[in-house]
């Protein structure tokens, strides 16, 4: 039976609708927010999945295009792999709602948020994650929720909850916020250089909306939601656990603390293979579990040593930052390198600067058509000593690629300012703890070498947690966190930005929620960080952007002409736009609001090709006198070029004061004469004329003399 339950939010209704729709689901809700609407559905499998030893949760976001009422471009015209936006949007509702179910069910669990209509000034992104929330909670599936989300803004300095389309394009802050009625689950935001004070303020403000939310998805639980099935624990056994941890702790406890990783990885792994062989009779087929449990006692010790020691694998205090390096201009051809490495993580960043053509067009249900700038990210397998082969990009090198991009964006110059595409890729080469932030100080250099004008530097890095899991009020907070500490700890809390303010923050957690504290302690830390970052690698590799670009990098010079006059100067079937690149070597590129971008190999030919379109956008008026160019002669007269792409016919009659039998006696081909404008013809020929030019010209020397 199709029930509905609306609340306010932001200012706008909320209605959640249930028991009509994907009714063979474990649970499903359709969220309408405004005009955008949401289908979210929660399914799991009865029985675990054999062999994981881990919890096989799937999330996606489904955009369909007819939600915004567009059909698909290319030739297939149906949707095909998500976009980068639906893999982000799939990556920001998964973490928060991962910690929130039994760390040891083994079921798969897949949500699907499945776009039905969209309304841009009403968040998709966010109605799909309480849509997630409420079909997760009314469901049979074991979950510790519901969680709640909003997107907090900016404006006028003052916060704005899920800020409509006009009010995001004032925003000096984009910030998705999640959490439950009591902690904080999930922050992934962008913003313009915001201290970090007035993000922890947004986010106070954030989780108070977020409460009501929460308030109103138990409301609809407590009337409808199922009772939760019963699973099946793949917990290790407690006999196995107990005499693994007494035969290895000492073992791992020697070998654990050393600052190599492949070396500590290297003796944990002859251990764990030791401890196989030597329960193999003991507990015969069994060794998933055994490793299992070494696994865990390598945890326990690590994170004892953290909360009771503050002490770390490699030996580091709690806030010391690993040996920083950075060098620019490490490959001779590109535009613009940089090689970033903290520790035992190195990151290579490229730059490309590009016509304006080369923006990528997007093809989703967001408002914006192009990309001027882009940050792809690569993580091949031989970062971690490994040897996968190359499958493309995955979602985690997507969403890395976004943050990064995020994080600089801010500091990236306008177009009108640097009107070029601008194309990053981070070439992730060691990987030991957040490769994303290595790949955000890499690429900061990386456009400092290319001769970007970036507004500020821009640093990141992250922030650990460790936590009592008796007492969830005594914590451990350290930073720049290595493999081993992300592995086993609580948090990775990644910060970027200038030293004004927050750039980017994107936080991962794997217990139910934090604290107000603890983000404010992650603040502290990597605000610290950040600051030691820009002043101790970037700002010695280069001081300051390079003055000019790579001999390289194309030259891309801009002007404005009157929109009326676009027709003008691509001309018929392109016949005039195409005689410009023909004749200069250039390429152009002309938006609809009449911007002119072109791109070529040398100033010179630049030049000619700005003179040419400046030239066809000027309106020729009656009168206007011109020094020309004689292109072609007939016998009723002579063809000028008084304009760049502009030319009119001068008449026989019109050539001299007296009377010309035949046009060669006056002007060649090739000869440079002052001409009047005399009129325009409805056909939008040119009238010209010698002759009132001199007398004009006559008269004006005339009135000197005098």
């Amino acid at each position: 039976m199709k029930k509905s339950y609306r609340m306010t939010l932001a200012g706008r209704e909320l209605v959640v609708e249930t028991g009509q729709l994907a009714q063979f689901a474990n649970g499903s809700a359709l969220v309408r927010y405004g005009d955008t609407v949401i289908l979210s559905t929660a399914t799991a499998s009865p029985t675990p999945r054999e062999g994981v030893d881990f919890f096989p949760l799937s999330v996606d976001y489904e955009e369909r295009l007819y939600a915004v009422g567009k059909i698909p471009g290319g030739f297939i015209k149906r949707e095909g792999k998500p976009s980068e936006k639906a893999i982000l949007t799939s990556r920001v509702i998964d973490r928060p709602i991962r910690p929130l179910f039994p760390k040891d069910m083994r079921n798969d669990v897949a949500v699907v948020n499945t776009v039905l209509s969209v309304d841009q000034d009403n968040s998709p992104e966010i109605a799909a994650m309480i849509g997630t929330s409420v079909a997760l909670s009314i469901s049979d599936i074991p979950f510790y929720g519901p969680i709640g989300g909003v997107v907090l803004g900016l404006v006028d300095d003052e916060v704005v909850i899920n800020p409509n389309t006009a009010q995001r394009e004032k925003s000096k802050m984009y910030i998705t916020l999640a959490a439950t009625k009591e902690k904080i689950m999930m922050i992934e935001a962008g913003a313009d250089e915001v201290p970090d004070e007035v993000v922890l303020n947004a986010i106070k403000i954030g989780h108070e909306e977020i409460k009501r939310i929460v308030d109103f998805i138990n409301e609809i639980v407590a009337q409808i939601g199922k009772p939760k099935f019963e699973y099946i624990s793949s917990n290790v056994p407690e006999e196995i656990m107990t005499a693994v941890r007494e035969y290895t702790y000492d073992k791992i406890k020697e070998k654990i603390f050393e600052p190599d990783k492949a070396t500590r990885e290297n003796n944990l792994n002859l251990i764990a293979e030791d401890t196989v062989q030597h329960f193999a009779e003991t507990f015969p087929e069994m060794e998933v579990k055994i490793k299992e449990a070494v696994d865990q006692v390598q945890k326990e010790i690590v994170r004892k040593a953290i909360l009771e020691e503050g002490k770390r694998v490699d030996g580091r205090s709690l806030n010391d930052i690993r040996e920083l390096h950075g060098e620019v201009g490490i490959l001779p051809r590109t535009h613009g390198s940089a090689l970033f490495q903290r520790g035992q993580t190195q990151v290579l960043t490229t730059v490309t600067l590009g016509a304006m053509g080369d923006v990528q067009m997007l093809d989703g249900i967001d408002l914006d058509e192009t990309k001027r700038y882009m940050h792809h990210y690569n993580f091949p397998s031989f970062s971690v000593g490994e040897t996968k082969p190359s499958r493309g990009p995955g979602r985690r090198e997507i969403g890395h690629g976004a943050l990064a991009e995020r994080a600089l964006e801010p500091v990236i110059p306008k177009e009108d300012m640097f009107p070029y595409a601008i194309r990053l890729v981070s070439e992730v080469l060691m990987s030991n703890g957040s490769t994303s932030q290595g790949s955000v100080c890499a690429s900061t250099m990386a456009l400092m070498d290319a001769g970007v004008p970036i507004r500020n530097p821009v640093a990141g890095i992250s922030a650990g947690l460790v936590t009592d899991e008796s007492n969830e009020d005594r914590y451990v907070t350290f930073m720049d966190i290595q493999g081993i500490e992300d592995f086993y700890g609580d948090m990775d809390f990644k910060v970027a930005g200038t030293k004004n303010g927050i750039t980017a923050i994107q936080m991962d957690i794997k217990v139910k929620g934090i604290s107000y504290n603890v983000i404010e302690d992650a603040f502290n830390l990597t605000r610290m960080g950040r600051f030691k970052i820009i002043d101790e690698v970037i700002l010695k590799a280069l001081p300051e952007p390079r003055k000019n670009l790579s001999e390289y990098a194309p030259k891309v010079i801009a002007t404005k002409i009157d929109p009326d006059k676009i027709r003008d100067v691509i001309g018929p079937g392109g016949k005039t736009i195409n005689k410009i690149i023909a004749e200069t070597g250039v390429k152009i590129d002309i938006d609809d609001d009449g911007n002119v971008f072109v791109t070529s190999p040398d100033q010179k030919s630049g030049n000619r090709a700005i003179q040419i379109i400046e030239g066809i956008g000027k309106n020729i008026e009656p009168g206007q006198i011109f020094l020309g160019k004689v292109i072609r002669t007939t016998s009723f007269g002579a063809f000028v070029e008084f304009l760049p792409g502009k030319e009119g016919l001068v008449h026989i009659s019109k050539l001299d004061n007296k009377r010309v039998q035949k046009v060669e006696d006056v002007v060649n081909v090739g000869d440079e004469i002052m001409v009047m404008v005399l009129d325009i013809d409805r056909q939008g020929r040119i009238n010209l004329s010698r002759k009132d030019a001199i007398s004009s010209n006559n008269n004006n020397d005339n009135n000197n003399k005098n």
